[in-house]
């Protein structure tokens, strides 16, 4: 049972009402995961710029929507997995990409596939990768800057999954229709 609170502005910690303003700015309203957060100023703002500097990295956005859903679909976030569908239709993703990830089928590109393998193999071996998940990695043409981005983004969806999961955060409207 969760006994969590999607903060409004008028509801949450003082600190956290900068950052809920910041939510808006970005997103038009307050996302349902940022008011939950927002109990916690600390966290809130860790993950926004978590996000910030993911969406900053190397990475194109099919390799973005790679490591955040391989990481989602992983953890079985329920709030997650609708949510980066929305957001990698809005960043033009393939439809065939994105039912793939969600899917855990093959992905239409080899490259994209050999950096969902590697954002596995780091969470589910908790970054002790093998030898050959690494050489693969680098044979794809990644590199070290790169591996070091997808840990950016494991630290993201790591927070973001596991207070979903505990606080039953509610699926957003402008989400819903990408529930599964």
């Amino acid at each position: 049972m969760s006994e969590f609170i999607v903060h409004t502005l008028e509801t949450a910690p003082e600190d956290s009402k900068p950052l809920l303003q910041d939510s808006i700015k970005a997103f038009g309203s307050i996302p349902n995961l940022h008011g939950v957060m927002a109990e916690a100023p600390a966290a809130l703002k860790s993950y926004q710029v978590l996000h910030e500097q993911f969406l900053n990295t190397s990475l194109t956005p099919e390799e973005k929507t790679v490591v955040w859903q391989s990481i989602n679909v992983e953890h079985g976030c329920h709030y997650c997995v609708p949510a980066h569908t929305a957001i990698a239709k809005m960043m033009k993703v393939d439809d065939a990409i994105i039912e793939a990830l969600l899917d855990q089928t093959p992905l239409p590109d080899e490259k994209l596939e050999v950096l969902r393998d590697t954002t596995l193999a780091i969470v589910r071996d908790r970054g002790v990768v093998s030898d050959d998940v690494m050489q693969r990695f680098y044979d794809a043409g990644y590199n070290r800057q790169q591996l070091l981005e997808i840990i950016v983004g494991v630290a993201q969806k790591v927070m973001s999954n596991y207070i979903n999961h505990f606080a039953e955060t509610p699926v957003d409207r402008q989400f819903q229709r990408y529930v599964r």
